[in-house]
C-alpha cells in the first residue's frame, strides 16, 4: 500500500503529494483573490508541503503565501529556493555567498518566519565554487535559519558531490509519467532517503493523449492528470509531487490522486510509458 506521508531528513514528516505555487498570479485584482483563495484551499484540503522560490515574481510568490496562511497551521511546511538573481533585466544564475545569504534574509521576512525548514538551491552556479555555494548555506543553517538544505535540477554526479559538502534533505528535478531523463537521479535519492519533488509532474497537455493513460484513466473512473499523479506516487516511496494550479476545481483534482489504486497490470502499462529522448 502507498504511504500518505514522507520524513524528510527522517524528521519533518509531510503529505507527500504537496502543492506547487509558481502558477499563482500575484498581481492586485481578482487574479490575486483567486491565488489566496487556492492557497488556503490547498491547506484545508491536507495539504502540508508547498514549494516556492524567489525567482517566482522576485519573492512576490513568497509574500502571497504569507498573505494567504500566516500565521501557519502546526505541520506546514513551505520550501523556498535561492540561487537565481535578475540581471539586466534577466534570469541569471547566481550563488555568490552574498547573493545566497541576502536572498534567505529576505525570504525569512517575505515568509514572516525565523527558519525555513527545507531551502533549496534552485541551480548550482557553475561560476561559483560548489562548497562556496553550499557551505554558505551550511553557515546559514548553523545559524538557525535553514532547517534542511536541498538541491534542484542536479545530474547523480552533482548529488554526490553535494553530499560531500553537506547533508542534502530534497532534490528537485523535473520528472513524470512520460518524462523521465532524470530516472537514475530519482534511484540515487531513493538509496539515501532523499525526498524527491519532481517539478512539471505531470506532462501538460499530453498525457490525455495516451492511449494507455486514456485506458487506466477509463479503466479507474480517474481523469489522466490523475492517473499520472498516482502513478508517481507508487513509483518511489521518496517522491513528493507538487502540481501546481491557479483553479480550484484542478486543485481538488489533483489532491484525489492521492486516493486513486492502480492495479498492478495498469501500472506495468504506465511504466513501459516514455517520450523519446
Amino acid at each position: 500500500m502507498t504511504t500518505t506521508t514522507f520524513h524528510i531528513s527522517g524528521d519533518l514528516e509531510v503529505r507527500r503529494l504537496g502543492f506547487g505555487a509558481m502558477q499563482l498570479p500575484t498581481e492586485a485584482g481578482a487574479a490575486r483573490r483567486t491565488s489566496l483563495t487556492v492557497a488556503r484551499r490547498a491547506v484545508e484540503l491536507g495539504v502540508t508541503l508547498i514549494d516556492t522560490a524567489y525567482m517566482y515574481g522576485g519573492g512576490a510568490n513568497e509574500e502571497l503565501l504569507a498573505e494567504a496562511l500566516y500565521p501557519y497551521p502546526d505541520g506546514l511546511v513551505i520550501t523556498t529556493k535561492v540561487g537565481v538573481a535578475r540581471s539586466g533585466g534577466e534570469w541569471k544564475l547566481d550563488g555568490r555567498p552574498a547573493v545566497l545569504r541576502r536572498q534567505v534574509e529576505q525570504a525569512l521576512r517575505r515568509l514572516r518566519v525565523e527558519r525555513i525548514e527545507l531551502l533549496q538551491l534552485h541551480r548550482i552556479d557553475p561560476e561559483t565554487p560548489l562548497a562556496d555555494q553550499l557551505g554558505t548555506l551550511r553557515e546559514l543553517r548553523a545559524e538557525g535559519k535553514i532547517g534542511r538544505i536541498g538541491l534542484s535540477e542536479v545530474t547523480v554526479a552533482e548529488l554526490q558531490q553535494a553530499r560531500e559538502i553537506v547533508d542534502v534533505a530534497s532534490v528537485q528535478n523535473r520528472y513524470n509519467l512520460l518524462d523521465r531523463v532524470h530516472e537514475p537521479v530519482l534511484v540515487a535519492c531513493e538509496r539515501a532517503g532523499i525526498a524527491f519533488m519532481p517539478w512539471r509532474p505531470v506532462a501538460a497537455g499530453t498525457s490525455g493523449a495516451k492511449a494507455e493513460i486514456a485506458a487506466v484513466a477509463s479503466e479507474t473512473g480517474a481523469t489522466a492528470t490523475q492517473v499520472a499523479l498516482a502513478w508517481l506516487l507508487g513509483r518511489s516511496p521518496v517522491m513528493l509531487p507538487i502540481p501546481g494550479t491557479a483553479r480550484l476545481d484542478h486543485l481538488e483534482e489533483n489532491l484525489i490522486a492521492a486516493e486513486l489504486h492502480l492495479a498492478p497490470a495498469q501500472r506495468a502499462s504506465l511504466d513501459l510509458l516514455q517520450e523519446p529522448a
